[in-house]
């Protein structure tokens, strides 16, 4: 079993960190790998279980000046409160643990905004149990794409309502007995962090509140059919790998009357054959001659932008790094500020020479020798001087 990392460590926070400090860093981790923003990501997972534990000790007053004396052991075997299994890890928190401690303290809508871009909406018959699911598509777009803006037309699979039975799912609706017709039951487990409450969607109606006597025949009863649907989003500039558009409503449509899930548009770039990409800079590599570098140049080079000229200086060493100002890539919606271009100089040695190339070579050798002999006598001269 590897060692357990240090809670503050986990966190980065420091051992004098206030409460509020803790819990800040602690939500920008849990936003950055919750399991919902990172499928099927194990290391994702194991990140988002190991940040829920330090807090869950860190925010409690008791728990962390345990902690603070005794170390991860203060919640083994031995030490009372919580028994073996929170220490050992896997044996005893898992990430049905992690969700539930993190919607305790950060499941209103304002860790949706972060998360989404915007606040989550509850739908459904008065309640969010009928909300439709949201969706998620990736776009891969050119670094050309992402210095201009575009508009791509994306092609997905979502449930709509069955148009057949209107969306109902048959006829002959009646209450839910098993959860009264709310959609959703209460659950009391007991946990590691105590006696916790979990709201779920009811498993007799799938969380509509109703049970369909007849059932439609082309829905089974769902009143969602899935569909290919086809929907245009526009794409600002200067947005980046990672970045994310909601499209509010465009996702799998709520049962019941319900409201419509999100379609969440995820970017990835695709790499570019000239240049890297940091932050809003582009940085790219360029070779040049040893006369070029000696006696400086004019080259154009083919931006995203297209062509523009760039100056060497003359006497230009190898791994020099030349700033073309403001023709990197824009800020996301602000077209006022844009990187730069950095361009990365190696100077190259010529591997083959012509007889007359090497002739001319030979005469530099001979004439950068009697410089370096003149000014050899030159140090040597005012090196006697010196001393004596």
């Amino acid at each position: 079993m590897a060692e357990k990392r240090d809670y503050y460590e986990v966190l980065g926070v420091g051992k004098d960190a206030d409460t509020e400090s803790i819990k800040n860093a602690y939500r920008k981790l849990a936003i950055k790998y919750h399991p919902d923003k990172n499928k099927g990501d194990k290391s994702a997972e194991e990140r988002f279980k190991e940040a829920t534990e330090a807090y869950e000790v860190l925010k409690d007053p008791d728990k962390r000046k345990k902690y603070d004396q005794f170390g991860h052991a203060a919640f083994g075997a031995g030490h009372g409160g919580w028994g073996g299994g929170f220490a050992g890890g896997a044996d005893g928190f898992d990430i049905s643990d992690a969700l539930r401690a993190f919607m305790n303290d950060f499941g209103g809508d304002s860790f949706f905004s972060d998360f989404f871009g915007g606040s989550r909406r509850r739908g459904g018959r008065g309640g969010g149990s009928n909300r439709g699911s949201d969706l998620q598509v990736t776009v891969h777009l050119t670094l050309e794409e992402i210095n201009t803006g575009t508009s791509k037309k994306i092609k997905y699979k979502k449930r709509e309502h069955c148009s057949h039975c209107g969306g109902k799912g048959g006829s002959g609706a009646r209450t839910c007995s098993t959860c009264g017709g709310s959609g959703q039951v209460r659950r009391v487990t007991q946990s590691l962090f105590g006696q916790m409450v979990n709201v779920g969607a009811c498993s007799a109606c799938n969380g509509t509140g109703e049970v369909i006597s007849n059932k439609c025949s082309e829905c089974g009863g769902d009143g969602l059919l899935r569909t290919e649907s086809t929907i245009s989003v526009k794409i600002p500039a200067g947005v980046a790998e990672g970045n994310y558009i909601p499209l509010r409503g465009q996702g799998d449509a709520g049962a019941r009357g319900g409201q419509a899930g999100d379609l969440i548009v995820i970017i990835e770039e695709i790499p570019h054959e000239f240049f890297e990409r940091h932050g809003q800079d582009l940085v790219c590599e360029l070779e040049i001659s040893m006369p070029q570098a000696a006696l400086g140049d004019e080259i154009v080079l083919d931006t995203l932008d297209g062509k523009i000229k760039l100056t060497i200086a003359a006497g230009t060493e190898s791994e020099s790094v030349l700033r073309m100002r403001e023709k990197g890539l824009p800020e996301v919606n602000n077209n006022r500020y844009r990187g730069d271009i950095l361009v990365k100089i190696h100077v190259g040695t010529p591997k083959r020479l012509s007889s007359e190339e090497r002739d001319l070579y030979r005469k530099l050798k001979e004439i950068n020798q009697t410089k370096a002999s003149g000014e050899g006598a030159g140090f040597l001269r005012k090196a006697k001087k010196f001393f004596s």
